[in-house]
């Protein structure tokens, strides 16, 4: 059976889920790049460092994300969510940053990792985890279907 997702089932996808695809465009050609984010209820949030993607999205803010929930090629939940790109400044900025790290950091490392059995002995690196730029979606729309056997 196909169907459409009611706003709990899409409220419920996209607060479940930290990774989707960000569509955008230069008008010219089509770009999709994985990306990690969070959503509050209100805005899908995110952070990109300086590169393609960062220039596509200051020349042309309109976006698409797709996340999904995918048990097999009969059980599946997909969300789209269209809206505005807006790179965040100050006060926006910081409280970006603190949504996203908060949901998204604790998934970063197994619940089953004991610390006396995986001691570090140098410094960890999170340097490639936080980039520089943090945006937000300002969201127009959101659709979802499914499938389910």
């Amino acid at each position: 059976m196909l169907g459409e997702l009611n706003d709990i089932q899409i409220k419920n996808i996209l607060t479940s889920q930290v990774v989707g695809r960000l569509a955008c465009t230069d008008g010219k050609k089509p770009y999709i790049v994985p990306t990690t984010f969070t959503y509050d209820g209100e805005f899908i949030y995110g952070q990109t460092n300086v590169g393609e993607k960062l220039r596509i999205l200051r020349m042309n803010p309109e976006v698409c994300l797709e996340t999904d929930i995918i048990t097999d090629m009969r059980n599946w939940q997909s969300v789209l969510v269209f809206g505005k790109f807006e790179e965040l400044k100050g006060g926006d900025e910081i409280k970006a940053r603190d949504i996203l790290f908060s949901r998204v950091y604790p998934l970063l490392t197994s619940s089953t990792i004991h610390h006396h059995e995986h001691e570090t002995t140098g410094i960890v690196d999170d340097s490639n985890r936080v980039k520089y730029i943090l945006y937000r979606i300002r969201i127009k729309k959101i659709t979802g279907r499914f499938e389910k056997q």
